[in-house]
């Protein structure tokens, strides 16, 4: 493919508040999306703007938190590309990535790079503004490079978003950076400048490089020495967003727009809807779009959007072939989301277990649905329900260990008491996870060895059903 990129560890690839309401959706819907084992979206919750860097064998992506942003970031770790553990930066956040220009915008859309010197940048868009990060390893601890100001101020182009930047770094070194989108959904602008070797100064003027049909999520990568730009186009709160692309024969263009677009588009017969704001990335030799979808089925009024990956590949004129988003992944996908944390060799037995809750949200929100070892779908507790509970009958007695939990936003704290029984009637004592003592993450591992057939999380009364639902529970 002749593929030209920086070397592996940075992850940079150059080809050279609102609740889901599913209950509108109809108990037989057959959705191919909510099909056990799916592979897509690779992360349990809702994570956009993906950003991705490898770095000593270990795998990290950045995003932005649903609906539409928050007080940080979520960061997720993994060796194998499947089993990904969730982490909490000290940087950026809301509060300290604020200026006298601020709006009031939350944190969105990161772009991390490793530079030259073997630090770590990362480009994010706070208050509508573009402010840069500092680390000398990929988690952190994080500073912002600047000090208290952003890079790009929100009033730097007016009549314009100053959001999403994305950095480029060519085959010679030279680091560049693109950025740009609209107001109200329209009149998006790209603009792109070379930066000098601190990767925060801007070396030269700054060029608009606005391709055909270009919103915003801008990111270039170079293949057969020529120039990618690839973008986003549409409106992600509706099923218009999609990725498109334009070519050209140096960092600033001009970018022709490509023959064969769009490369990524709503699918609405397999439940793919605004896919968009993308990153690409080298897997042995294979590239691969990272991008966002709605999560499933869409809901117009809750913006969850999902982390996908599919393979991206070129055609024999040098152009890329259209990609198809799939429910399954990307090839190498396969099998790798084993779910089995520090014991690779161990089965899960609450697969093909069967579960029973207190409640259900709606037809497609059952408690099956956190054993089914897909991250699109979820059990989820009713809206007005007061606590509840979830339970899984593995079948027979068995021999655990722990259980890992994937709840529905890995960034909040969930209270709730773990039961476990032999015959379904008598139980035991609850371990107890209460306020101040609850974790923060995906997945929560409580480690509890015991014998039982029985096993039931029970939600407190104190605890809002709005805000509970469990994407995947796993027993070791």
């Amino acid at each position: 493919m002749n593929l030209v990129h920086v070397a592996a560890m940075t992850g940079v690839f150059m080809l050279g508040a609102l609740t889901r309401d599913q209950g509108a959706v109809a108990a037989d819907a057959p959705r191919q999306a909510e099909q056990p084992h799916a592979a897509n979206p690779i992360l349990p919750g809702y994570f956009a703007d993906p950003s991705l860097v490898r770095y000593e064998d270990n795998n990290y992506i950045y995003a932005t938190l649903d609906p539409w942003g928050d007080a940080t970031l979520g960061c997720w770790e993994s060796r194998d590309f499947g089993n990904w553990n969730y982490l909490e930066l000290n940087w950026p956040t809301k509060r300290a990535c604020t200026s006298p220009t601020s709006q009031s915008s939350k944190v969105w859309a990161p772009s991390v790079v490793r530079a030259g010197d073997g630090r770590f940048f990362m480009y994010v868009s706070v208050g509508s503004e573009v402010w840069v990060g500092v680390a000398d390893r990929p988690a952190g601890p994080w500073r912002n490079a600047l000090g208290d100001r952003p890079l790009i101020p929100s009033n730097y182009k007016p009549g314009y978003h100053m959001i999403d930047a994305e950095a480029f770094i060519d085959e010679d070194g030279q680091a560049y950076l693109y950025w740009g989108s609209g107001w109200n959904w329209t009149n998006g602008r790209c603009w792109a400048v070379r930066l000098k070797p601190d990767m925060v100064t801007f070396d030269g003027e700054v060029h608009d490089v606005t391709p055909a049909n270009y919103f915003e999520a801008p990111f270039l990568f170079k293949h057969a020495g020529r120039y990618f730009l690839t973008y986003s186009r549409g409106r992600t709160d509706q099923d218009t967003y999609e990725v498109r692309y334009a070519v050209g024969d140096s960092p600033f263009g001009p970018f022709v727009d490509a023959t064969n677009n769009p490369l990524l588009t709503t699918e609405k017969s397999s439940d793919v809807i605004s896919p968009g704001h993308h990153a690409i990335f080298i897997r042995e030799d294979r590239a691969y779009l990272l991008y966002h979808r709605q999560s499933i089925p869409f809901v117009p009024t809750f913006i969850g959007r999902q982390t996908c990956v599919d393979e991206l590949t070129f055609r024999a004129d040098g152009l890329l072939e259209k990609v198809t988003p799939t429910h399954h992944g990307a090839g190498f996908l396969a099998g790798l989301r084993n779910r089995r944390g520090d014991s690779p060799n161990l089965a899960d037995p609450a697969l093909g277990a069967s579960a029973t809750a207190s409640g259900q949200r709606a037809p497609n929100a059952g408690p099956e649905r956190a054993l089914d070892d897909n991250y699109a779908t979820r059990w989820a507790a009713p809206t007005d329900a007061k606590g509840g509970w979830l339970k899984i009958d593995l079948g027979a007695i068995r021999d655990f260990t722990r259980q890992e939990i994937r709840f529905e936003y890995p960034w909040r704290t969930y209270c709730y008491s773990l039961e476990t029984s032999s015959d379904g009637v008598n139980w035991t004592k609850p371990v107890a996870v209460k306020d101040g003592q609850a974790p923060v993450g995906s997945p929560v591992v409580i480690r509890h060895p015991a014998r039982a057939r029985y096993l039931k999380l029970v939600f407190p009364e104190s605890g809002r059903g709005a805000d509970l639902a469990v994407i995947e529970w796993a027993v070791f």
